[in-house]
């Protein structure tokens, strides 16, 4: 990894991901405050509305932001048509919305869902217009400019809620903190954007990127609609209570991964897709993104799986002890599902949007299939059908994306292994060392000592060349950040 693209690269992620610890951060404050201040069912009521939400969000997007950043050029008019496409898909969802929270109320015999759902479409005109300001800055690499804007409608976001929880507001300061999130966001991106969209114009033909966009929105109605079958049948048959407590689990583990991988995407395809002409550069960009991500991500995934009880109880607090056994399972499930995450940027750097569609329509089948079957036993037995599914998924994906483009398959499938065997064996020593410790010394004593145990057993590791290569690799990595940090 030389040259310009390796630079942009790296300054990217040093960005991207400065930025993210800062929104992790505020995302644990918020989860380690409002889940004092508010109750499972609080989280259950707002899960139901988000899922309404996410649905539209896939919509509006339409697939527009990756088909902007991919396109090899993109002219102004362009660009002016796809925004002004965005925020009339943004605004028409937003009325649809509104309207179907009647019946969904209704429906739900929640009538507490009505205002939720209603106050929530908004959410859909702000992203609407902020859409294309932020495909705007990635395709220019302006990932500072991101980066800010992430962090600072993040940090407003959380003062409102935590400001509205104190007060008493109930499941409305959640409810606030995604409006708040949503309209400080397309402010900040307007104001980094520099550019004032001009009329929607038919002499700029947007015909390719908007097929290219139908595409991911079906690849991703499909992903979308197989993550929250759980959450659907938790909501129908266990109700609300559980519903917020497995909703928590999920997020402690899946809302930090996310802020992570999201931004990362945007810096590994206008990445991936300028390097796609060089088979090797591009090959080594994709097996060097899967151990960063696999080493940053999935080993300290592996070591929640293993401290559950003393992470659920200092995250959350006494009263969510039950979501100990779903948590561990949506650590397993995040680890698995970031080795394959490379694969994902492969398909849209390549434009291979139609054959994503059609490898989403078999993983979808076997996540569906996991968290039916897991269902019979409870909600903890849909968390681990969760969690199998991309232990199914995840090599059929290489394989897959092997018979479609160039792709390093041996270096992904053993970088994968090498990954899985460090972060087992820190796992199982931060669980064993962290059990017993916490009944005699407490959580936080017990957090500590699994860490230190888990250091200790892989430390012994690196006497393993293979290990001691993924070692260098990531070195190399880090010291081309950092350079690229001090020469900026």
């Amino acid at each position: 990894m030389t040259g310009d693209l390796a630079r942009s690269a790296a300054r990217g992620a040093l960005f991207t991901m400065g930025a993210q610890l800062a929104r992790i951060l505020l995302q644990l404050l918020s989860v380690v405050i409002l889940a004092r201040l508010l109750t499972p069912r609080d989280y259950g009521l707002l899960t139901v509305a988000l899922v309404i939400v996410g649905i539209g969000e896939i919509f509006r997007d339409f697939g527009l932001t990756s088909a902007s950043v991919q396109a090899p050029s993109l002219s102004t008019g362009q660009r002016d048509n796809l925004f002004w496409i965005n925020s009339a898909l943004g605004t028409a969802l937003a009325g649809i919305v509104f309207l179907v929270a009647w019946p969904l109320s209704r429906a739900s015999g929640d009538p507490e869902l009505l205002g939720i759902v209603q106050a929530l479409s908004a959410v859909f005109i702000f992203n609407g217009a902020a859409t294309q300001y932020r495909a705007h800055l990635m395709r220019d690499l302006r990932f500072r400019a991101l980066a800010t804007a992430d962090v600072v409608s993040a940090a407003l976001a959380l003062v409102a809620a935590v400001g509205a929880a104190l007060l008493g507001a109930g499941y409305w300061a959640l409810v606030l903190q995604q409006l708040t999130a949503g309209g400080a966001l397309l402010i900040l991106l307007v104001s980094y954007g520099r550019w004032r969209p001009g009329r929607y114009s038919r002499r700029h033909e947007v015909g390719g990127l908007v097929r290219f966009g139908w595409h991911l929105v079906a690849t991703n109605l499909i992903t979308y609609g197989s993550s929250q079958v759980d959450t659907i049948l938790v909501a129908a048959r266990f109700g609300a209570v559980p519903l917020g407590l497995y909703n928590r689990a999920y997020q402690l583990v899946m809302t930090p991964l996310h802020q992570i991988r999201s931004p990362l995407t945007n810096v590994a395809l206008p990445i991936l897709s300028r390097a796609q002409d060089d088979r090797e550069r591009f090959n080594g960009f994709v097996s060097a993104g899967q151990l960063a991500l696999g080493y940053s991500l999935g080993l300290p995934l592996l070591l929640v799986c293993g401290m559950a009880e003393p992470v659920v109880a200092i995250m959350l607090g006494p009263r969510w002890e039950a979501a100990v056994p779903m948590l561990r399972f949506f650590a397993f499930a995040g680890a698995l599902t970031t080795l394959s995450f490379v694969g994902y940027w492969v398909y849209v750097s390549r434009g291979l949007s139609r054959q994503l569609l059609q490898y989403s329509l078999v993983s979808t089948g076997i996540r569906v299939v996991c968290i039916l079957v897991g269902s019979l036993f409870g909600v903890v037995g849909i968390a681990a059908g969760f969690a199998i599914a991309p232990a199914i998924a995840w090599p059929l994906s290489i394989l897959w994306l092997s018979r479609l483009t160039v792709l390093p398959v041996r270096a992904l499938y053993g970088g994968a292994l090498r990954i899985l065997l460090v972060s087992t064996c820190g796992a199982v020593a931060s669980w064993a060392v962290s059990g017993a410790v916490e009944p005699i010394a407490g959580d936080w004593v017990a957090l500590g000592a699994g860490l230190l145990s888990a250091a200790a057993a892989i430390c012994p590791l690196l006497l393993i060349p293979q290990l001691r290569r993924d070692a260098r690799t990531l070195l190399a990595l880090a010291r081309l950040t950092v350079r690229r940090r001090g020469g900026a």
